[in-house]
């Protein structure tokens, strides 16, 4: 593999992190500790979304940028007596995607593994095996005899259940391969964000956010958003990278290494035309590249951050991923450096008066 310098450890520290929604606790101390050096103040919501706080100008506008810790995984729901494990989806999976698959159950006493598995190919029917396996048929095999021995093991109901993946630097060295791009890559953005405004002058107030239980439902988002307050929000998540066989330009014309996608449109919300005119004419002034990007599903932490108290400006700002919501995606470095260019130099010149302006633009 190849050396990791510091960003890429700090990637490889954030997606081996393990945390699905309501569980976030190690992916967000890995964010603290990455982040709070670059921090005046770093706090928890009631949620346990982190919040740091970087001041330039006390009196301009708050800014925040929001990335997700929690990724997609599972909960165990019950053990049979012969030991295997029942498990529900925490987030959007596709079953296609789940056989076969290693996984790691986060138990009181400790990391257990297990495969999720299924009845075998060879003992059912043709017609059946034509047909995607059922979530609720499937189950984990964690190698244990009994109910009696996998409670031995420390495994119980509610325990939270995570892919479980190295991160990879793939031959091409700009691209890396990763459980939870979704989203720990956002949470990176917020860290570098903050780290690239250490010592320059910005006229505003940053937040760095990273929300809890943003894959089933933006709640960490209404409540981070809530503690913030603030002026505007930008919503740094994955979306969708098209450039792989069968996928056509009408269904997801984006491609990694060709910059971050501005989010026009997606289930939870129309995006701020004012912010992002504003954050077009910043990359245009700069030559940073960029993608468009509208989705008729799904959604980022923007959807309620732009909800919030009288309604906040906001706008989502998106790195092309290949196969998100399953054991290992694929993004491409230099988006992930081009979307930090954008935010921070975007940040630099949202002072208040700036932020009135585009508010009712």
């Amino acid at each position: 593999m190849a050396k990791l310098d510091e960003t890429l450890t700090m990637l490889k520290d954030l997606t081996d992190a393990k945390g699905i929604p309501g569980n976030e606790k190690e992916p967000r101390e890995v964010m603290k500790k990455y982040i709070a050096p670059h921090a005046d103040e770093v706090t928890t919501d009631g949620l346990g979304s982190l919040i740091a706080k970087k001041v330039g100008d006390a009196d301009g506008p708050r800014v925040m940028v929001a990335g997700h810790l929690d990724e997609v995984g599972f909960m165990v729901t019950r053990i049979d007596d012969n030991g295997f494990v029942y498990f529900q989806t925490v987030g959007g999976w596709w079953n296609q995607v789940m056989l076969a698959q290693r996984v790691t159950l986060m138990t009181r006493k400790g990391d257990v593994t297990g495969v999720i598995g299924s009845k075998p190919p060879h003992i059912l029917s043709p017609e059946a095996r034509k047909k995607p396996v059922e979530i609720k048929d499937m189950f984990i095999d964690i190698g244990a005899s009994s109910k009696e021995e996998a409670a031995e093991f420390g495994v119980r109901p509610g325990d939270s259940v995570v892919p479980y993946f190295d991160f990879t630097v793939m031959n091409n060295e700009k691209l890396l391969l990763a459980k939870a791009w979704d989203n720990r890559i956002g949470c990176a953005i917020a860290i570098d964000v903050l780290k690239q405004l250490q010592g320059q002058s910005h006229p505003n107030t940053v937040y760095g956010v990273g929300t809890v239980q943003e894959e089933i439902g933006l709640r960490g988002a209404r409540t981070s958003a809530h503690a913030v307050q603030p002026d505007i929000g930008f919503g740094v998540d994955v979306g969708i990278a098209g450039d792989m066989p069968g996928v056509a330009d009408k269904d997801a014309a984006s491609k990694m290494g060709e910059g971050p996608q501005i989010v026009l449109y997606d289930a939870s919300m129309v995006s701020h035309k004012g912010v992002r005119d504003f954050v077009l004419d910043v990359a245009d002034e700069l030559s940073i590249p960029y993608q468009y990007e509208s989705m008729p599903g799904g959604g980022t932490d923007s959807g309620n951050i732009h909800l919030t108290a009288n309604g906040v400006p906001s706008l989502s700002i998106t790195v092309p991923t290949r196969y998100i919501h399953s054991h290992a995606a694929m993004l491409h470095r230099d988006d992930f450096e081009n979307t930090v260019k954008l935010v921070v130099e975007v940040i630099k010149r949202l002072d208040r008066e700036t932020v009135e302006k585009l508010t009712f633009s």
